[in-house]
């Protein structure tokens, strides 16, 4: 069965990071953009989900608010 909107979790992850990178996120803990901040990229590569272009739109939308992966 096709998840639905209302099974979707809540995020505040930019609209490009699909739903497998986003489901892998939330898997390993992670709900907000911010907490994102100083994680190494090859621990979030490490998810199952996440791939280049997930990295590549988080790393540009941590950029915008002046931070970015680890």
């Amino acid at each position: 069965m096709a998840p639905t909107g209302s099974d979707r979790p809540e995020t505040d992850f930019p609209r490009g990071v699909g739903a497998p990178a986003t489901r892998a996120l939330v898997a390993a803990g992670y709900t907000r953009l911010d907490q994102l901040a100083g994680v190494p990229a090859t621990e979030l590569a490490a998810l199952h989900g996440v791939g280049p272009k997930a990295l590549r739109v988080l790393a540009e939308a941590l950029a915008e608010r002046g931070t970015a992966l680890g």
